[in-house]
């Protein structure tokens, strides 16, 4: 008995997995299909120039973030050292 409603339970994740993953396919085309429309729309220079300061902007992101930094054990609260 107890096998059966997993079994049922494991089924119905399974489809709601699966509907999932056609909903992603589906917004991964709508999203790609924007992207060359609105390409078409701009022409392929003005395009290029996009590209290029979405690019420059990617790489000051990413030099701007900051690693984690653990605290030395003389920086932590009394409570938190060992």
């Amino acid at each position: 008995m107890a096998q059966n409603k997993l079994k049922q339970k494991v089924e119905a994740l399974t489809r709601v997995v699966q509907q999932l993953i056609k909903e992603v396919q589906i917004n991964a085309s709508l999203a790609q299909g924007t992207l060359t429309a609105f390409q078409l729309h701009i022409g392929e220079e003005e395009w290029n120039k996009v590209l290029e300061e979405l690019k420059d902007k990617e790489k000051r992101n990413t030099k701007k973030e900051k690693k984690l930094e653990i605290p030395e054990e003389e920086e932590l609260s009394p409570a938190l050292r060992k």
